[in-house]
C-alpha cells in the first residue's frame, strides 16, 4: 500500500460519492480483509459487497493482495486499499459533470452545519470552475511522489507540504492569478449564505448598567 495516491480519474470520484464504498474504503486502509469479513462488519450481503469491491478495483481504489485457500475448490482473495490516503486532483476541466457533483454534495454538506445556503445550477458551475483553477497546478505532479516517500513526517504535515510546495512552484503571475481566483471564490460562496451560522454566544447584548 502506497502512504499517497493521486487520483485524476472522474471514475474514482463518483465511486466514492456512494457511503457503502467510502466505508469499505476505510476498512481496508486499515488492514486487508475478505469479502466475508467486510459483509459481517458492515451487515451487508457478500453479494453486495463484493459488487462494490470490484468497482473500486476496477478504479484502482483496492486491491487483492493474496489469496487462501478454504476449500479444495475455493479460494478467498484478500483486498487492501492502494494507499493510506488519497489525492484527488480536480484540474481536468474535460470532465465537469463530476466537478459540479462534488461541489453540489459540498454545498449541500453546509446546510448540516448550520449555514444557510441558497444555490441553483449556475452558481454550482461556476464554484466547479474556480475550484477547477485552484487545484490546477502543472508544477506539482512531479513533487507528489516524492512528498509520498517522505517516511518521517505523518499525513497532516505532508498536506502542508504539498500546499507550500504549490505555492511555492508558481510564477508571480501565477500566484496573481490563484490570489484573484481565491477571492472571485469567497465572493460566490458569501453571496449564497443567506443566513450566517451564528456560534453559541455570538452576537449576545452586555448586561445594561443600572
Amino acid at each position: 500500500m502506497r502512504p499517497v495516491k493521486t487520483i485524476s480519474d472522474p471514475l474514482a470520484f463518483k465511486l466514492l460519492a456512494d457511503d457503502t464504498r467510502r466505508k469499505i474504503i476505510s476498512l481496508l486502509r486499515v488492514k486487508e480483509l475478505n469479502v466475508a469479513k467486510i459483509a459481517e462488519l458492515l451487515e451487508l450481503t457478500p453479494q453486495t459487497v463484493y459488487h462494490h469491491i470490484k468497482m473500486l478495483e476496477d478504479g484502482g481504489l483496492v486491491e487483492s493482495t493474496r489469496e487462501e485457500r478454504i476449500s479444495a475448490n475455493l479460494l478467498e482473495k484478500y483486498y487492501q486499499a492502494t494507499a493510506e490516503v488519497f489525492y484527488f486532483s480536480f484540474g481536468d476541466q474535460s470532465h465537469p459533470e463530476v466537478a459540479r457533483h462534488l461541489v453540489a454534495l459540498a454545498l449541500g454538506s453546509l446546510k448540516k452545519i448550520g449555514f444557510k445556503v441558497e444555490y441553483d445550477e449556475a452558481a454550482v458551475s461556476k464554484l466547479a470552475n474556480f475550484q477547477a483553477q485552484l487545484d490546477k497546478n502543472p508544477h506539482m505532479t512531479k513533487y507528489l511522489d516524492e512528498i509520498s516517500k517522505i517516511d518521517d513526517i505523518d499525513q497532516v504535515t505532508k498536506w502542508v507540504l504539498e500546499r507550500y510546495v504549490g505555492i511555492l512552484s508558481m510564477s508571480d503571475k501565477e500566484f496573481a492569478k490563484f490570489t484573484n481566483t481565491q477571492m472571485e471564490l469567497w465572493n460566490l460562496l458569501r453571496s449564497l449564505v443567506k443566513e450566517k451560522r451564528m456560534e453559541k454566544g455570538a452576537g449576545a447584548r452586555p448586561p445594561s448598567e443600572g
